[in-house]
C-alpha cells in the first residue's frame, strides 16, 4: 500500500524522497526489519493468548526428552505469528498488482490455512494424526496448479533468455532477448547454465513438445511444493531448528531472485532475466524478517511452537518462490537439510516394513527424522530390531544438534550461490 500511494505522490506531487521507493533494496529492508518487529511484538501477545486459552499440542506435550525438558503446555500454531508478519510487512512495502507477489500472498494464505487445520485437529480434536494425509496432498497438489497454470497462462509472466549490458557513448544500454514464456530452467555445474524441459520430448515434434514441456513444468512443481514443504514439516522437531533453517534458506534465495530480476546480475551470472521477479526479494525480506523474530520465541527453550501452520506454509513459500525465478533444480541443494530429513525417514519406514517381514527388524537409525537420531538413546528403541547406524552413543543435546544444522544449512547456502559461476 505505501508503495503505491508513493509512487502516486511521487508522479503527481514530486515529493522529496517519493523516489526511493522504486528502489528494491530500500523495500526489502524496510520489509525485512517490519516483520521482524511484527514477529516480536505480535508473538509476544499471542502466546500470551493462547497460555490463557491453555492452547498446546498434545503431541509435544506427551513426548518423551532425554534432557527432561519441560516442553509440557509450550502453545504451538505459531506459524500464525510468521503469517501474519510476513502478510503485515508485504502489503505495506510490495507491489501489489505483480504476478509474482500475488502468487507468493496466495502460497502463504492456502498452505497456512492447510497447516492451521492440521493444527486445530491435533490440538482442539485431540486427534495426533492430525488432518487426513490425502487432504494435505490435495492443497499442495491444487497450489502446485495454481502457480504452474498461472506462469503458464499470466500475460505478466515471461522471460529474456539472455541479456547484455553495455556502455555506449556513456550510456548503459540493454541488449535482451525476445520476452517469451520458455520452460528453460537453471541447472547447476554446466556451462551455460540452462536447460529446456521441452527438449525432453523433442521425439513429439516441434508443436507438441513445449506443450508437453509445460505439462512437466506444471507437474514438477506440484511435486516440488509438496516435496518441500514436507520436508520442513519434517525438519520442526526441536526448537529453532525449521525456523533458523529456512530463514538461511530465504537468505539464498533472496540473492537468487535479486540476480534473477536485474539485468545487470543476470548478464554477469549469465542466466535468465525474469522481468518483475525482483519483487520476490521484498517479499523474501519479509519471510527472513519474520522467522528471526520468532526465533526470539522458538529457540531453546522454546516459548512457542510453530505448528504445521508454520512449517508447511514456510516450505512451500520456499519452494513456490524458487519454480517462480526456474530455480527449482538448486533446491537438492539449498534445501539439503529437509531433503535428508525426508529421506531418512523414507529408507527407514521401507528398511523396516522389509525387514520385519523376515522376522529380524532393522532400523536404520534409532529414530527418525534424522535430528531426533542423534538425541535417542538405544534404550528407547525397540530391543526386538537392530540398529544399522548407532552413531555415538553420547546424546546430543538439542540445541548443539540445531547449531549444527544450522551450519549445514549456511554451507549450502553458500554453495547453491557458487554453483552460479561454478561450470
Amino acid at each position: 500500500m505505501l508503495y503505491h500511494l508513493f509512487s502516486y505522490l511521487d508522479s503527481s506531487m514530486h515529493i522529496p524522497g517519493g523516489g526511493l521507493w522504486q528502489y528494491i533494496s530500500f523495500r526489502a529492508i524496510l520489509a525485512g526489519v517490519v516483520a521482524l518487529l511484527m514477529s516480536m511484538w505480535f508473538g509476544k501477545r499471542f502466546i500470551a493468548l493462547l497460555k490463557r486459552k491453555h492452547i498446546s499440542e498434545t503431541q509435544r506435550d506427551e513426548k518423551t526428552d532425554p534432557f527432561n525438558t519441560k516442553k509440557v503446555g509450550v502453545p504451538t500454531m505459531g506459524g500464525i505469528v510468521i503469517i501474519v508478519s510476513i502478510l503485515t510487512a508485504v502489503l505495506l512495502f510490495g507491489k501489489l498488482n505483480n504476478v509474482y507477489m500475488l502468487l507468493m500472498i496466495a502460497t502463504t494464505l492456502i498452505l497456512g490455512l492447510l497447516g492451521f487445520l492440521d493444527d486445530y485437529i491435533k490440538t482442539f480434536k485431540k486427534n495426533k494424526d492430525g488432518l487426513n494425509g490425502w487432504f494435505k496432498i490435495a492443497g499442495q497438489v491444487a497450489l502446485g496448479l495454481i502457480v504452474g497454470l498461472t506462469l503458464r497462462y499470466s500475460p505478466q509472466v515471461v522471460m529474456n533468455e539472455t541479456v547484455e549490458v553495455k556502455i555506449e557513448n556513456n550510456t548503459e544500454v540493454v541488449y535482451k532477448s525476445p520476452d517469451v514464456k520458455s520452460t528453460r530452467t537453471t541447472i547447476p555445474f554446466v556451462k551455460n547454465h540452462n536447460a529446456n524441459y521441452a527438449d525432453m520430448f523433442s521425439f513429439m515434434g516441434d508443436t507438441w513438445k513445449y506443450k508437453a514441456g509445460w505439462i512437466f513444468f506444471v507437474l514438477l512443481i506440484v511435486f516440488v511444493v509438496a516435496a518441500v514443504s514436507n520436508g520442513a514439516n519434517l525438519n520442526d522437531g526441536m526448537d529453532g531448528m525449521c525456523a533458523g533453517n529456512s530463514a538461511i534458506m530465504g537468505v539464498g534465495l533472496l540473492v537468487l531472485a535479486y540476480v534473477s530480476g536485474s539485468v545487470v546480475w543476470a548478464d554477469y551470472f549469465d542466466v535468465m532475466y525474469i522481468p518483475g521477479s525482483e519483487e520476490l526479494v521484498v517479499f523474501l525480506g519479509a519471510f527472513v524478517g519474520a522467522l528471526i523474530g520468532f526465533l526470539w520465541y522458538n529457540t531453546y527453550p522454546a516459548q512457542i511452537f510453530m505448528g504445521d501452520t508454520g512449517s508447511l506454509t514456510i516450505g512451500g513459500i520456499i519452494a513456490v518462490c524458487a519454480c517462480i525465478i526456474h530455480k527449482e533444480l538448486l533446491l537438492p541443494i539449498l534445501c539439503g537439510v529437509f531433503l535428508m530429513e525426508s529421506v531418512s525417514v523414507i529408507v527407514q519406514t521401507q528398511v523396516y516394513k522389509i525387514t520385519k517381514k523376515k522376522g529380524a527388524p532393522v532400523r536404520v537409525w534409532k529414530r527418525t527424522p534424522l535430528h531426533d537420531h542423534y538425541r535417542t538413546s538405544l534404550s528407547q528403541v525397540d530391543p526386538n530390531s537392530k540398529v544399522h547406524f548407532k552413531g555415538s552413543s553420547e546424546l546430543q543435546h538439542e540445541n548443539k544438534i540445531t547449531m549444527r544444522f544450522w551450519l549445514i544449512t549456511i554451507l549450502l547456502a553458500a554453495f547453491t550461490i557458487l554453483t552460479l559461476k561454478i561450470r
